[in-house]
Formats: structure tokens, sequence, C-alpha cells
């Protein structure tokens, strides 16, 4: 959430960092300071109300002493009538404020000044690249094909199981998954100093709230009841990334300064209703309903938030390397960031069976937007509450790095050789038929 304190003393800079979002986000502006406005004049009204009553309510008290009692209790009706005014201006002032919070949720975060502005992915500049293409003596398979001749999922009992969009993993392909998020635990607690936690895999609104999933993405997520308590939907949700729950582990808290910086790693499914939509590539593993994540949090303060970024990112992009994959970086524009984001650097890494480049991490800093909408806050050496900067970054995420690694590893004779930092875990070197 923006900072309200920045809207009224600065809306044209507000609307225009907006508008290079593209999304017409701006024209809410001038609805929440009428709101705001509205509020605030009413609670004017309501405090020279009071004034008036506490001034009747001593003349009243005069009165009584003076032994004038019929004045006395006109003083009395006109407090009433005045407590009556008060109670209906308090409610009006509530409703104002329920429609300014309403809209202020609708309002994304404010790209950084150093995002570049552009439309979509096309102006996404490239900050780096990794390592070379794959250049292999034959055709390489789709991830698909070395699935299914490997047996590594088996797509059709997937889609039996759940439908289109879910994924059966079998033998070597249930192993290799399972070690891939071992490894990433491990990289990231041991070489990076995360801190692990298991978050629980359904969460209140209030969590996908205080990341900025609700109210504009509520659409895109699964609402979960116990058996067919249909008066019970909207309580709990199945998260669509460890990013939800374990960025509000400290929602609604004030930590102390020594607390910061914090760093969270989480393993678990990811879960989202929007992902196979109109039939887009939904054959594989590139578009699921359902996925396996390492997820990185971190919460510092915001004069280290930058630099935190770039640790972040180096992090993520540690996994890829290790893992001997070609993938480059590139900065979001303007247009192309999530909504809770000041700015993204996205990994991309290569598939050579796919021919294309497939995103396995966005890792994103929020600033305060995020510490705002779930009231985190901090306070200084000096007694001030601040509200932290809040990072997220995929750590990464499968399947995709499974579809990368399986495809960048394939042999002509259809095996495929497992990366030497796996190959402790799987033990074994290679995956054959």
């Amino acid at each position: 959430m923006l900072d309200i304190k920045l809207i009224r003393e600065k809306p044209d800079f507000v609307r225009q960092r907006l508008a290079t979002r593209g999304a017409g986000d701006e024209k809410l502006i001038y609805e929440i300071l009428q709101s705001d406005e509205h509020r605030r004049k009413l609670l004017g009204e309501v405090e020279g109300l009071k004034a008036t009553r506490n001034r009747v309510s001593k003349e009243i008290g005069a009165l009584m002493g003076q032994k004038k009692i019929a004045e006395a209790e006109a003083k009395k009706a006109e407090t009433k009538d005045l407590g009556d005014k008060i109670t209906t201006l308090d409610s009006q002032a509530r409703e104002a404020e329920a429609e300014r919070d309403e809209a202020m949720l609708r309002l994304p975060n404010l790209p950084h000044d150093s995002v570049k502005m552009g439309k979509s992915a096309e102006d996404n500049p490239i900050v780096c690249v990794h390592g070379e293409k794959p250049d292999f003596a034959f055709k390489p398979k789709s991830h698909v094909d070395l699935c299914e001749s490997l047996k590594l999922v088996d797509f059709a009992r997937g889609a039996k199981l759940s439908g289109s969009g879910f994924l059966l993993y079998t033998n070597w392909g249930a192993r290799l998954e399972r070690v891939l998020i071992q490894f990433l635990l491990d990289l990231h607690v041991r070489e990076h100093g995360y801190t692990e936690v298991s978050p629980p895999f359904l969460v209140g609104p209030q969590c996908l709230e205080g990341v900025g999933q609700f109210p504009k993405f509520k659409d895109q997520y699964y609402g979960a009841v116990e058996g067919d308590r249909t008066d019970a939907m909207g309580k709990l949700y199945l998260i669509p990334t460890a990013e939800t729950p374990v960025a509000n582990i400290h929602r609604e808290e004030i930590l102390s300064e020594k607390q910061l910086p914090i760093y969270y790693c989480a393993y678990t499914p990811c879960f989202r209703g929007e992902a196979g939509a109109a039939g887009v590539g939904t054959r594989g593993m590139i578009r699921v309903h359902q996925f396996d994540k390492v997820e990185l949090i971190k919460v510092v303060k915001p004069e280290d938030g930058y630099a935190e970024h770039e640790k972040m990112l180096a992090n993520a992009e540690r996994v890829l390397q290790l893992l001997g994959l070609h993938y480059r970086v590139v900065e979001l524009c303007t247009g192309d960031m999530g909504f809770a984001s000041a700015k993204t650097y996205d990994i991309e890494v290569w598939a050579p069976g796919q021919g294309s480049y497939l995103e396995v991490s966005s890792v994103s800093n929020c600033e305060e937007f995020q510490a705002r909408r779930m009231n985190l806050r901090y306070k200084t050496a000096t007694g001030e509450n601040k509200f932290p900067h809040v990072l997220n970054g995929s750590g990464t995420a499968l399947a995709r790095l499974f579809v990368a690694l399986i495809e960048t590893y394939q042999q002509a004779d259809g095996s495929v050789v497992i990366p030497e930092p796996l190959q402790a875990y799987l033990k074994t070197e290679r995956i054959h038929a």
C-alpha cells in the first residue's frame, strides 16, 4: 500500500509514476483524494461537536450547582442532540475511510526511478547473459518426449487425477524433483545464510492482501472449504507461492532494529488457478496449476533494500551456475512489473528442447509497499517506528528448472546426465530408460 501522506502531498508525482505502468491506475488518485478529504472534513466536524459537547457539559455542572434545574435539563437535551450528530458523522467518516482504503488496496506500487519505461516484456533490457547455449550433434528432444521415454512424468494419469495442468512425477522424475528441492534448500541455508521455515499451505485472505495478491487478483487463486461448508468459503486459500505465508510471518509486529535483516527460505507447492488458462502451454510442464518452488524472503532496513536486492539476485543465479545451465537476467520495465514490486529482475534459463528461455525466478524489492499492507514495522535505535523493505525471490521455481535441466543434459541415446552437484543427492550419474 502506498503512503496516504505521499498521495496528499505529491498527487501529481504519484500519478506520473503510476502512469508509467500503463494500466490506468493513476485514475484512482482522484477517487482516493476525494474520499480522504471527505473523511478529514467529517472528522473535523466531529472534533468541533465534541468540543461543544464538553463545554455544554461543564455548563450543566455549573447550572446544577446553582440549582437551575430547568436550564440544566435543556442543556442535557442539547448534549444528546450533539451526541447523535457525532455518532452519525463518525459512521460517515468510517464509510469514507473504508472507501479510501478499498481504493488504496487496488493501487500498485510505484516503480523505482531506475526502472526503464516500457509497455511489455519486449521492452525489458537484458542485464547479463551467463554461459553459452549447449551445442548438440543431434536434434534435442522436448522435455515432454524425454519425460515420456524415461518415465519421469505421467502426463495422462496426472490429468486423470486432477485435470489438465497437474503432473504425476514417477520413479526417477519424482526423485529428481525431490532432490532439486533439497539441493536448493541446502544451498540457500548453508551458503547464503537464510533460515529455513516450513509454512502452512493454506492461509487466510489477510495474508494474500498483505503481499498484494488480493483484492485485484482474487479470481486467480483457489479457495478452500472444509467438507461442503460453502459458508466457510473465503476463510482459507491455497497459497500461490511461499511468499504469501512467509512474507506475512511478522505481520502486525514491531520488530527491533537489531532483528534486521531477516532472511527466510521455504519450500512449498504453489497453486495457480490461471496457469493453464485458454489452453496456452497446457501440454507438458511449462504452465501448470501446481508446481514446487523454493522461495527467498528478506525483511531489511530501507537504506539496505537495493544492496540486498542485488545479493538476492546473486543467490538465485548461483543455482543455475552450479547446475551449469545457460541463462540470462532481464530487468522488468515499468509496464511488465508485478503489482507489488518497485523493481524486479527475472532470471530466464535456456531450454534447448523448447528453443526458448523460461522464467525460473523473479527477484523483487517491494520497498515499504507490503510492509504497510501487513502493518509490519521496526523500531529504530532512536525509538522511531518505520516500515522495512520486503524482498522476495524464487530460489528457484520448478517445474521449469526441471525442464531446462533434462533438456540441457540429454544425450544422443535418449538418457539424461545428472549435473555433478546433484549426483550425491540422487545417487546416480545418469538417468536412462
